[in-house]
């Protein structure tokens, strides 16, 4: 498949799923190899305050995720580092960690913009390409924050593999970097697709229910136990969509379309406020933003809005 296919894929539309980088997995174990990339003259660095991006501003409207490595070394000291892979050209890419405590300060100066990862895939703050790096190097960097310690014995635990997995200093126990899997899925029954919403979400927005997916449960199953347990609907066949990287803090969607055997919805109300079934009709007006009662669904970078339009406008069924 060609790189042209590739881009053309549901999954390369979304959010966080765009990435040109030669991961190069087969230098993780070589420090050497590793510390000589590091200081190489064209590495560049993508940047974490605690939990909060840095980016750089080249002007007015435009940033980008990628410092210099004594650009990186002004922002502060880096608490934990990952080796992301290499740029067209063989140039290095790592993520480094810094004290969320900085955050404010780093606010402070004119040539930074400190935002939400959300905001920044949002607002399309920077080139589609560094976004899926950003949000490679944060749910990797957010696992090292969250794994000091081994789940094994208690004991602490020190990175290792370039930033790709965690040994205990106590038990030698290795951990690994985890993705959870979220299924999504948007049931349809006839002309019409359930769509529903959180209290959480913004006024008027709804979107496709989800869940995480259980131990022992493929895929399929965990949509028609999700569908069921949240909407009261029994679902048949299961499509497999698109899929999309997650980074909140570090999960995969797996977006499915469902067929819904049932008419009547039942709300779990301690997940969803509300939810009913929408037309054909009415799931274009809202991926157009002209719904006659202003809802709308998610944004272009969310999967759900990928299978909004996979179901309402290219005419995909389960």
């Amino acid at each position: 498949m060609n790189d042209a296919s590739i881009r053309r894929e549901r999954s390369a539309q979304t959010g966080f799923a765009t990435s040109t980088l030669d991961r190069r997995a087969d230098l993780r174990d070589k420090p050497d190899a590793i510390e000589a990339l590091r200081h190489r003259s064209d590495t560049r660095l993508t940047v974490v305050a605690g939990e909060t991006p840095v980016l750089k501003r080249l002007d007015d409207e435009t940033q980008t995720v990628w410092f210099s490595h004594a650009e990186a070394q002004l922002l502060g000291s880096g608490l934990d580092e990952a080796f992301l892979g290499l740029a067209a050209g063989g140039a290095p890419r790592f993520a480094r960690l810094i004290d969320k405590g900085l955050v404010e300060m780093l606010r402070e100066r004119p040539e930074l913009l400190l935002t939400d990862l959300r905001s920044v895939a949002l607002k399309k703050l920077v080139p589609k390409a560094e976004l899926g790096p950003l949000g490679e190097g944060k749910a990797l960097l957010d696992w090292h924050a969250r794994h000091r310690f081994c789940a094994q014995c208690g004991g602490p635990s020190e990175p290792g593999s370039a930033g790709w997995k965690r040994q205990c200093t106590a038990c030698g126990a290795q951990h690994f970097p985890r993705t959870d899997p979220v299924v999504i899925m948007l049931a349809v029954r006839g002309d019409n697709c359930l769509l529903a919403r959180q209290s959480r979400f913004a006024p008027g927005m709804f979107s496709c229910i989800a869940g995480f997916v259980e131990p022992g449960e493929t895929f399929e199953d965990a949509v028609r136990r999700e569908t069921w347990e949240e909407a009261g609907l029994r679902t048949g066949m299961v499509r497999y969509i698109a899929s999309q990287p997650w980074p909140f803090p570090g999960s995969l969607m797996i977006g499915c379309i469902a067929q819904a055997l049932n008419d009547d919805i039942v709300l779990d109300e301690t997940e969803l406020e509300a939810g009913r079934w929408f037309s054909r009709t009415e799931a274009l007006q809202m991926l157009k933003g002209e719904h006659p009662d202003n809802l709308f669904c998610p944004p272009h970078m969310a999967i759900a809005n990928t299978l909004l339009k996979a179901w309402a406008v290219d005419g995909e069924e389960a």
